[in-house]
């Protein structure tokens, strides 16, 4: 379903489909694995769903929805990285296609993780690119949950760490 910029939804479900798949890959792009970026792509439509106006256009709609996204991407890395994340690049553009263009993703996040000790890279390995849950890597790890978790955050700090010195 597409819909002018000019006009408005008829409904929440047209709301819904003609949005959720830039929001979902925006989202992706952003946290990088999928069980994430759906739930994040969730809590947009949740937290937009009291708030936004189905008699809103289209642009309204969103625009709306892209800066809830943007809320809901900052409290997401305040959960995870356990700082207050103040700016979020403006690349929120509303894509209808996926872009064909190459990324370089892959090659920073091996490149970063292997700048990680081996139990740090480990358990990102096996919770992001093994897409395992807390539980089986916690298994795999020999290992409680409790301390996956922790090993898990742990990982994740030390590599946006790494990341910041990098680009610097």
């Amino acid at each position: 379903m597409r819909v002018s910029s000019d006009d408005a939804y008829p409904d929440w479900e047209a709301i819904y489909q003609d949005n959720v798949a830039w929001i979902h890959r925006l989202m992706f792009g952003k946290v990088g694995n999928r069980a994430d970026a759906e739930d994040l792509t969730a809590e947009v439509f949740v937290t937009a769903l009291r708030p936004l106006r189905v008699s809103a256009s289209v642009g309204e709609v969103r625009a709306y929805l892209r800066a809830t996204a943007r809320t809901v991407l900052a409290a997401h890395w305040h959960r995870v990285m356990g700082r207050e994340i103040t700016t979020i690049a403006e690349d929120f553009a509303d894509r209808t296609e996926p872009e064909a263009t190459a990324s370089d993703a892959p090659a920073r996040a091996s490149a970063a993780l292997t700048r990680l000790p081996d139990r740090y890279r480990r358990i990102l390995e096996l919770r992001f690119l093994q897409d395992l849950t807390l539980r089986e890597a916690a298994a795999e790890l020999g290992v409680t949950v409790a301390n996956a978790k922790v090993l898990q955050h742990r990982a994740l700090r030390m590599a946006a760490q790494l990341s910041e010195e990098e680009a610097r």
